[in-house]
């Protein structure tokens, strides 16, 4: 990908680095799927670094901006999904 992931400089590299890592998971989900496992501990990680769900909803539209991949929806998937599931989005991808 050729875009910049959002991130606070508040953070620490290590906290950066799990926030990519949670994207990355998001892009993956929308080009072939991923574990809801995998993607819920990225989450996890994500919500230990992003408490706020107003800071959330502002990092997750800058990702979309940049990216054209919707994180809301494919968290949503993800929380109303069974163990073991595979989370695949659907390519609304708009670069």
């Amino acid at each position: 990908m050729e875009y910049s992931y959002p991130f606070s400089t508040d953070w620490s590299t290590e906290e950066i680095v799990d926030v990519i890592a949670f994207f990355q998971a998001i892009e993956k989900a929308y080009e072939s799927g991923v574990q809801r496992e995998d993607l819920m501990s990225k989450y996890r990680r994500f919500k230990e670094i992003v408490p706020a769900m107003a800071e959330e909803k502002t990092i997750f539209r800058e990702f979309e901006e940049v990216s054209g991949y919707v994180s809301y929806s494919i968290i949503k998937q993800m929380k109303d999904a069974p163990a073991g599931s595979k989370i695949k989005g659907e390519s609304k991808k708009r670069k």
